[in-house]
């Protein structure tokens, strides 16, 4: 970008102290990968983006449906109708505000075979998952790098985040061990505030910022587990400015997640759905809009192909990644798989 134009579109922010010409340049450099473009990922998107980082993959495996846009704030109507890969339309989005950065779009499901190749040459992760599977997966690879990443959660009213610097502060696996057990809540059985979303997108991105800058070398990064209810305005914070003993990731560097051969199908935050994910297979969507329609209603993009068979609805993508709507038991979604696009 110009100097002029630089110094006209992020005027406001080059101002800031914080920042600085020098640290806008810095932005400007800095390559972020967002992994999740739900509510949270597209928040983060959009405010990046705005602040002129330079290039955002963004990683994500799902599609737009009505039901996000109450909070999933860079998509519209027309990409739910077309059912268009929040990868994608997140993309398109950000390029008629921010023609000037570049947007990666993965429409990818992040796992152990394909992590290295979409997080390489990245400076830092943020998080946009609905699952913890996927952050223990994002942890073990930066620790193991010696990547920084930013955890962050919304459901109801309450918003999450934590700074992962590895070697500096604690991990996730130094906060939770394991897996949060016990009554979990989900956005499908307790909803979510768009505001609870836009809190936590906003300290989060705020972090992103001070790490990609440097500010001043990271010394004023926040080094605690950070919370928030937007409802009943409860504050907590717990320390994590330091390794626990002991930890299996950043202490015993066991990075079990990241060794995972494979990785069981994900029930997925706010639908009653299952994700068959078990191999590649490249998929002819026209071919198969063939095969199904005497089975159902069927129709495809060049993104996505939809399928219609009472009380289901499956999502077909290119690589033969699928998402079955209307169960969540995965032995009938195998079936449902196996009887239509093979086994």
């Amino acid at each position: 970008m110009q100097k002029k134009n630089l110094e006209d579109r992020y005027s406001r922010q080059i101002l800031f102290r914080g920042i600085g010409p020098v640290g806008q340049r810095q932005l400007l450099a800095g390559r972020v990968a967002i992994v999740g473009c739900g509510a949270t990922g597209s928040a983060l998107a959009s405010l990046l983006a705005r602040a002129g980082v330079g290039t955002l993959r963004i990683i994500d495996r799902d599609y737009v449906e009505a039901s996000n846009l109450q909070r999933q704030s860079l998509f519209e109507e027309s990409d739910a109708a077309e059912s268009l890969p929040k990868a994608v339309a997140a993309a398109s989005k950000i390029a008629a505000f921010n023609s000037e950065i570049v947007v990666e779009a993965r429409v990818e499901d992040l796992v152990p075979a394909n992590i290295n190749v979409l997080l390489e040459g990245i400076d830092v992760i943020l998080d946009g998952t609905d699952n913890f599977e996927t952050r223990y997966l994002v942890n073990d690879y930066a620790v193991k790098n010696s990547l920084p990443w930013i955890y962050a959660a919304a459901v109801g009213s309450y918003g999450v985040t934590l700074n992962v610097v590895p070697g500096k502060t604690a991990c996730l696996a130094c906060v939770f061990p394991d897996t949060p057990s016990g009554m979990v809540e989900t956005c499908e059985t307790s909803g979510i505030l768009n505001t609870a979303v836009n809190v936590v997108a906003s300290i989060a991105a705020t972090e992103a910022m001070k790490l990609l800058v440097g500010a001043p070398a990271v010394g004023q990064l926040r080094k605690t587990l950070w919370s928030y209810d937007v409802w009943t305005n409860e504050p907590a914070e717990i320390s994590a400015a330091h390794p626990r003993l002991g930890c299996r990731a950043c202490g015993s560097r066991d990075f079990v997640h990241l060794a995972g051969e494979g990785r069981p199908h994900i029930t997925m935050c706010g639908r009653n759905s299952v994700q068959i994910h078990e191999r590649a297979r490249p998929i002819d969507f026209a071919e198969m809009q063939r095969r199904l329609e005497s089975h159902g209603t069927v129709r495809h993009n060049e993104f996505v192909l939809k399928f219609w068979r009472e009380p289901y609805e499956m999502t077909l993508f290119p690589d033969g990644r699928a998402i079955i709507k209307g169960t969540t038991d995965t032995g009938v979604a195998r079936s449902l798989y196996a009887r239509f696009v093979g086994s």
